[in-house]
């Protein structure tokens, strides 16, 4: 079974905790602060693997979760960083943000990959905090948590050629009969649901892959039928064969069934209308076939006169081999697609984060007899504090004072003993001393 598309969730690894120690030797009586920072935690990596060809594997794995970095140590001892999380797609995946529907990447070749979900950095330890006025602090950091999204995965079919055409145009008995492909084939709609990939050697070293793609029908630009499904495919393709019952079958018309195509692709995707094409009029075998072709090449002249009509029939192979001599050709003048490169996310600094002013501030509303706070960088700040000692929750206070919230608190009516929210965390103003606790 082919699977061309898929949703899935990664994170990658917290960073580890930093620790309070000292250093304990004997004839130091005073050796100091000597906690070590955590590790950082496994990034999320996506990496192209030729040998892949569908996203099948992420129908039963649909989590990925990098590992959490590893806790500092005494004696000054950095935690280990986690490893990362390797994941690997088949050639042609296009990964998207699933909540902005960012493309994040468009990842085309062996070995290129993307950072999707970074690891947190780790927290620091009380060494990094020690200062002339405070020399043992006992102060810690908490890991930053990791990066956690869910994204999409769509694959588009790479192949040189693409066989497009309505259902039950003989598409699938085409690929069958010049590769070494087994698509599914019948005499009724929609045999093909999924698209068969097929290599062709046309001998003398020249070889090319073609893909045989789902049938389309009309409106599928607007989703109708398989839709997108089918013309995501097309995209990749270097040259179109487009596959024409030029028997009528059914009652067909060979002209119409062609514009038709054209109008579904021309819609989808502009640039499609510029891509070659070669019309390869099959069912050359079949009664009235040959009336239809002339007929065919004169009403297709009046609207465009530089296409390229080979008459065949995937059935008996009659000028099977004609077209993919011409298809060979055509794919040595075509220059290969001009494919953007991996687009990476945007880098971060690992132990500054950027000031921006917006951090700065905060608002406080009131909810019955409770002041709620609320600012990105406090509460950033106490997610990450180890706020079970002293000289945790004076570097808090010292914060909330340099930003100005206790003496915005004292303006609306904040007294001692009146609690105060910000995040998770509630505390209870004391009057005079400017920090809570």
């Amino acid at each position: 079974m082919f699977v061309d598309k898929a949703k899935i969730y990664v994170k990658g690894g917290d960073g580890g905790d930093g620790i309070v120690a000292f250093r304990r030797e004997k004839y130091v009586p005073e050796g100091g602060p000597a906690g070590g920072d955590g590790g950082k935690g496994g990034d999320v990596i996506f990496r192209v693997d030729e040998g892949l060809r569908t996203l099948m594997d992420f129908r039963y794995q649909r989590h990925f979760k990098a590992q959490k970095g590893e806790k500092g140590r005494n004696k000054s001892q950095h935690g280990a960083n986690a490893e990362n999380m390797l994941v690997r797609v088949p050639p042609g995946t296009v990964i998207i943000d699933d909540d902005t529907q960012e493309v994040l990447a468009d990842l085309t070749r062996h070995g290129q990959q993307i950072v999707v979900a970074r690891g947190g950095r780790g927290g620091r330890g009380n060494i990094r905090f020690a200062t002339p006025n405070n020399p043992a602090p006992e102060l810690a950091e908490h890991g930053e948590e990791g990066e956690e999204r869910w994204i999409v995965l769509e694959l588009k079919v790479m192949a040189d050629v693409g066989l497009v055409g309505f259902p039950s145009v003989g598409k699938s008995t085409l690929l069958s009969v010049v590769s070494s492909a087994k698509p599914k084939i019948g005499a009724y709609h929609f045999t093909t649901i999924t698209p068969n990939l097929g290599v062709v050697d046309v001998g003398e070293g020249r070889s090319f892959v073609m893909a045989d793609l789902p049938g389309l029908i009309e409106g599928a630009h607007e989703g109708v039928g398989l839709g997108h499904e089918f013309l995501r495919h097309v995209e990749r393709t270097r040259l179109i064969i487009h596959v024409v019952d030029m028997a009528g079958s059914e009652g067909r018309d060979p002209f119409e069934d062609w514009q038709k195509i054209n109008d579904e692709l021309r819609q989808y995707n502009a640039d499609l209308e510029k891509r070659p094409q070669i019309v390869a009029a099959n069912k050359m075998d079949m009664p009235e076939a040959a009336e239809n072709l002339e007929q065919f090449r004169k009403q297709v002249s009046e609207v465009r006169d530089d296409l390229e009509i080979m008459p065949i029939s995937s059935l008996t192979r009659q000028g099977v081999q004609e077209l993919l001599y011409r298809v060979a050709d055509l794919l040595d003048q075509i220059p290969e697609p001009n494919i953007e490169e991996v687009t990476e996310l945007e880098e971060r600094k690992i132990y500054k984060l950027d000031k921006r002013e917006d951090e700065e501030d905060f608002t406080i509303r009131r909810e019955n007899e409770m002041f709620i706070v609320e600012s990105v960088k406090i509460e950033r700040m106490m997610k990450r504090m180890q706020l079970n000692s002293h000289d945790a929750i004076l570097k808090l206070a010292r914060t909330l004072r340099h930003m100005g919230v206790d003496e915005e608190l004292r303006k609306r009516g904040a007294k001692d003993g009146t609690l105060v929210r910000i995040g998770d965390f509630e505390f209870e103003f004391v009057e005079g001393s400017s920090y809570y606790y």
